[in-house]
């Protein structure tokens, strides 16, 4: 471990080593929509650069395929067709405007409807 003359120790890793950590454009309850494919969802979670495994990632098409380095959400979503969990990253969202609910049975067991057409978090399920 290093440490500096003043006696107290140095993280001996540089800021090239961490990853840069970009902050979350989109809230836990806010409605969005992908900005390539037709669904759309509630956020639910939110992991500051990717967490899902390299599996996931390399099914992605190279020529679609996101950086790492970015907020990931979690989503309940709606699609045309099912309902369903999505993990996207923030670059392939946009919100949603529509006001429209979202038609997903996890949504009310995890939050309550707000105005404007977002959700808020059940307090059982705050920290």
């Amino acid at each position: 471990m290093d440490t500096n003359t003043s006696g107290s120790r140095a993280d001996s890793r540089t800021s090239t080593d961490l990853p840069q950590v970009i902050a979350a454009r989109f809230a836990i309850g806010q409605v969005v929509r992908h900005r390539m494919f037709d669904f759309r969802g509630v956020v639910f979670d939110v992991d500051p650069v990717f967490t899902n495994s390299d599996e996931w990632y390399e099914a992605i098409p190279e020529a679609i395929r996101p950086d790492k380095n970015q907020p990931f959400y979690h989503l309940l979503a709606e699609g045309p067709e099912e309902s369903y969990i999505a993990y996207v990253s923030q670059q392939n969202l946009l919100t949603d405007d529509s006001g429209e609910p979202v038609d997903h049975p996890g949504i009310r067991s995890m939050f309550d409807r707000r105005d404007a057409g977002q959700y808020a978090l059940k307090a059982n399920l705050k920290h």
